[in-house]
């Protein structure tokens, strides 16, 4: 597998981001222009309408579900790294740190972690900022 770094550590799910959206984008433009086809067709109507509105539900589905996903490893990272900083320390993070910035600190090992939290809370840095500051990449693997 290869190192990460800052310049790789975007993950792209095949299944996802390959397959899953494509399909759903090309099944939308089909379902629109079926609809755009049965408006003088009252007969059709109602199912090429039913058809947009089924496929915007479902690309709705795969972007909510991939939030929530998100989210959750979210809420879990803050819990980690406010574990990590309050062994280093016996502090926790700056409350003045959003959860997107603590979720950037996660790519800093130990040695820089602290000094960076403390930079990234004073100068309110934004989360690329802080994964840019890293220097020593910590990586992580397991973000879906």
């Amino acid at each position: 597998m290869e190192t990460q770094t800052y310049a790789n550590h975007r993950r792209v799910f095949p299944p996802f981001h390959q397959v899953l959206l494509p399909l759903l984008l090309l099944t939308l433009i089909g379902s629109v222009v079926n609809l755009y086809q049965s408006l003088g067709d009252h007969q059709r109507l109602y199912s090429a309408s039913l058809i947009v509105v089924l496929v915007i539900s479902a690309i709705m589905i795969a972007l909510i579900s991939r939030v929530f996903a998100l989210k959750a490893q979210d809420r879990a990272i803050r819990a980690e790294e406010n574990l990590r900083h309050f062994v280093l320390t016996g502090k926790l993070l700056d409350p003045k740190l959003a959860v997107l910035q603590i979720v950037a600190l996660r790519f800093a090992p130990d040695s820089e972690f602290v000094a960076l939290a403390r930079k990234a809370a004073d100068e309110n840095m934004t989360p690329d900022a802080i994964k840019r500051a890293v220097k020593q990449w910590r990586a992580d693997t397991y973000r879906v």
